[in-house]
């Protein structure tokens, strides 16, 4: 037989968490033909492997990429760390379906995307036209659902928006999405009773698909925002997925043992739940998280419309100083800005910005979300290095790195992202080769297999035969992370070849500028 790419004299580690053997690997097409000794194999292209470790390509369990891979297929930021698939759709939000009222998130809204969609198969059909050089599998965010047939309110659906939600979601994955997602911290979620969760997560069930969720809360109310997730789970028997597990602020750190306890007696009670991490110790998402709830709900018009009344403002100001999200849990700093006023405040803590402007922080923070019209945002400094590495060392927590792909050039290379767009991959890797987490067996399993098996990706995340030829070869000195809060838009290192559904994809640490990605479903 003769290959069409032929890998050989590598440590392979095939994803399992078996320690590395010497072999060779032959693929044929789009799959793993062969594994063992082909040393007398003849193949159209032949890779020396020798000193380098070869594995299955890295699974991001938790990514936001799903607008993004339509208009940056080369998906730099990603494949430059080794990852070949992306499950997407996470937080309550994704790209599709896009239907009735509801609208893309902001930082989507602006991009040129090549066509348009509404729904998954539309979503799907776009994906396959510009072929991004990772596959994809997506998740149906409620809160999509919910604004597209509920609207914006602080309030659960009606039956007949909830009939429609259903509807909505059971197409959706008819036309191939993966699961569901939710974010309740995000309005209008976070007013939503869970039953409205529950009516969903039992489709996702019946199908034996998956449910993720950006908990109600993960700081003050963590525990309660366990138990509620884990009700959904054993109401429903839907597999689940706990999202970028953690306990910000500081004086709610130690509830890290409770939150660890409730999860793992869960497990032994036969409830399937996993979770999902980012190595570092800083969250992202939008700067006006930390406005009151209550000051967040019936969309973007209604809340720029609060900020802009002074008696309601005030009010606003008053509720974040007596103690709520980003102001309670650390530092902040200011992420991407589209106003142009405030570019000069990407990368900057927002004590120095307010200093720049004359005001006081929080004045200075209400200031930046009203101009910069709610598009703002923010990266908040509120973790544990000692819990991070303690949650990212538990068998059941995968690697995600909560990020969208991001490029050092081109349309997504000019706003600010947190540095886990680059290098969450390779700074686990990194640390695992130096002894500070997990051995490397272990780490790659996290990355592969683990993600695989909880997402069902059939053929995906191990290296064996028949298997699609997602392979990732790195060099182990050289694999780090370059990427920092300072300056986020540098590619890692170590990655010298990375195969997609048997393409090279990278080739001695370049792009090839073939992609082969496929969309899951």
């Amino acid at each position: 037989m003769k290959f069409d790419l032929l890998i050989q004299n590598g440590a392979v580690l095939d994803g399992t968490g078996a320690e590395a053997i010497r072999a060779d690997i032959g693929i044929c097409g789009e799959r793993i033909e062969a594994i063992g000794d082909l040393s007398k194999a003849e193949a159209k292209q032949t890779i020396d492997a020798t000193g380098k470790t070869v594995c299955p390509g890295f699974i991001d369990a938790h990514s936001h990429s799903d607008a993004y891979l339509l208009i940056e297929p080369r998906v730099s930021s990603k494949i430059f760390q080794g990852v070949t698939t992306e499950v997407c759709g996470n937080c309550g939000a994704s790209a599709a379906a896009r239907l009735g009222k509801g609208e893309l998130p902001s930082d989507w809204q602006d991009k040129p995307f090549p066509g348009t969609w509404s729904t998954v198969a539309e979503y799907r059909e776009l994906f396959d036209q510009v072929r991004p050089a990772v596959n994809e599998a997506l998740l149906v965010g409620h809160n999509t659902l919910h604004r597209a047939h509920a609207g914006y309110e602080p309030r659960g659906a009606n039956p007949d928006e909830l009939a429609a939600m259903k509807a909505a979601f059971e197409k959706a994955l008819d036309e191939g999405a993966c699961g569901l997602s939710s974010g309740l911290i995000y309005p209008p979620a976070s007013a939503v009773p869970p039953g409205e969760i529950h009516a969903l997560a039992e489709i996702a069930a019946q199908r034996e698909k998956i449910y993720t969720t950006h908990m109600r809360n993960e700081s003050a109310s963590v525990l309660e925002a366990i138990d509620e997730a884990l009700e959904t789970a054993r109401r429903t028997g839907v597999r689940l997925e706990i999202s970028h597990l953690k306990v910000g602020g500081k004086r709610n750190w130690h509830l890290i043992d409770a939150v660890i306890e409730k999860i793992e007696d869960a497990r032994a009670e036969g409830i399937d739940v996993a979770a999902d991490r980012y190595p570092y110790t800083a969250s992202c998402t939008d700067l006006d998280i930390v406005l009151p709830d209550w000051a967040l709900y019936d969309g973007k018009e209604a809340v720029l419309e609060r900020l802009r009344d002074s008696k309601v403002r005030k009010k606003i100001r008053d509720d974040i100083l007596a103690g709520r999200n980003g102001f309670e849990r650390g530092r902040i700093m200011i992420g991407s800005v589209e106003n142009p006023l405030f570019h000069t405040f990407k990368g900057m803590e927002l004590e120095k910005a307010a200093k720049k402007l004359g005001m006081e922080p929080v004045d200075a923070l209400l200031h930046i979300i009203e101009k910069d019209e709610l598009r703002t945002g923010g990266i908040f400094f509120g973790m544990s290095e000692e819990n991070m590495w303690r949650v990212l060392g538990l068998p059941w927590v995968m690697i995600g790195s909560d990020a969208s792909l991001r490029a050092p050039d081109g349309i997504l290379s000019t706003d600010h992202p947190h540095p886990r767009a680059y290098g969450s991959f390779t700074k686990f890797l990194r640390a695992a080769l130096d002894g500070k987490t997990v051995a490397l067996p272990e780490a790659i399993r996290k990355m592969t297999a683990l993600p695989a098996e909880q997402f069902r990706l059939k053929n995906r995340g191990i290296l064996k035969k028949g298997n699609f030829a997602d392979v990732v070869i790195f060099d182990p000195e050289a694999v780090k992370e370059n990427t920092t809060y300072a300056k986020p838009h540098q590619l890692s290192d170590g990655m010298e070849t990375v195969i997609v559904n048997g393409t090279l994809t990278i080739e001695n640490s370049r792009l090839t500028g073939k992609r082969d990605g496929q969309f899951l479903g």
